[in-house]
């Protein structure tokens, strides 16, 4: 299907802003950069976006929906399979952050840039851009968050989150940190960001944090312990520790 000139118009605009703002920030673009890289007047801006601000969303909503539309897609095809039963731990952690690490490691440069959006969101004056990122993530969290409680049973819900926000960050700096760790450490091969490579040694680390045994607070708090689930059920047997009980389930 052929695009039309103002489809092709619009898209070049966010293409241009996108780069910009993971490269620098969208607080420090200026709509004249944003133009010059795009190729087109302002007056085309104004046309479709309206404001800076809006364009701001605009960049921001792109991405977010083709990310967590894929996501929610992933998650319903494995709960369409696994007919009511709980899903494997592994699949659900591989369907929320394969995406990302996909779309970090595509070919198109401007997926890629979008990876540092989310963190330079924080400047962020008027609230636009965080209320965008919550509404996305409520609905997509709230699904994910649910299927891990499902396959993980007796493992405290405060818990599951806290482990979710853990892997959030260990993925953003896979992704973003890569080159930095590769010239503060001096490790070769960090930078290369190929997918099947990045997400396979990503998933066994991730899968590592959350099999790791419960906090002692949270033992004593809810009076279960997973180690009655038996290891052979699991992809990889986790170590016991007498501090906590071990987050083990159906494949860990």
């Amino acid at each position: 299907m052929t695009l039309s000139r103002s489809t092709l118009t619009r898209d070049a605009i966010l293409d241009a802003a996108e780069h910009l703002f993971a490269g620098q920030g969208h607080d420090k673009t200026s709509m004249r950069q944003i133009t010059k890289a795009a190729g087109v007047n302002l007056s085309a801006v104004n046309y479709h976006f309206g404001s800076k601000d809006a364009l701001i969303e605009a960049v921001f909503q792109r991405r977010l929906t083709d990310l967590n539309d894929e996501r929610l897609a992933i998650l319903d095809a494995l709960e369409a399979q696994a007919h009511g039963q709980p899903l494997k731990p592994s699949a659900i952690v591989e369907a929320y952050f394969g995406p990302l690490v996909r779309h970090a490691c595509s070919a198109g440069a401007e997926r890629r840039a979008f990876i540092p959006l989310q963190s330079t969101n924080q400047s962020d004056p008027n609230g636009a851009i965080t209320a965008l990122f919550e509404a996305e993530r409520s609905i997509v969290a709230h699904r994910f968050t649910r299927a891990l409680l499902a396959s993980l049973p007796g493992v405290p819900e405060t818990e599951i989150v806290w482990r979710f926000h853990f892997m959030l960050g260990a993925t953003a700096y896979a992704i973003m940190g890569a080159e930095s760790s590769n010239q503060i450490l001096n490790l070769s091969g960090v930078n290369d960001l190929d997918a099947p490579a990045l997400l396979s040694r990503l998933m066994a680390f991730l899968l590592g944090g959350l099999r790791a045994p419960l906090p002692a607070q949270s033992v004593s708090a809810n009076k279960t312990s997973l180690s009655h689930i038996d290891p052979a059920t699991t992809d990889r047997p986790s170590s016991s520790s007498p501090k906590g009980a071990s987050m083990q389930a159906n494949d860990g």
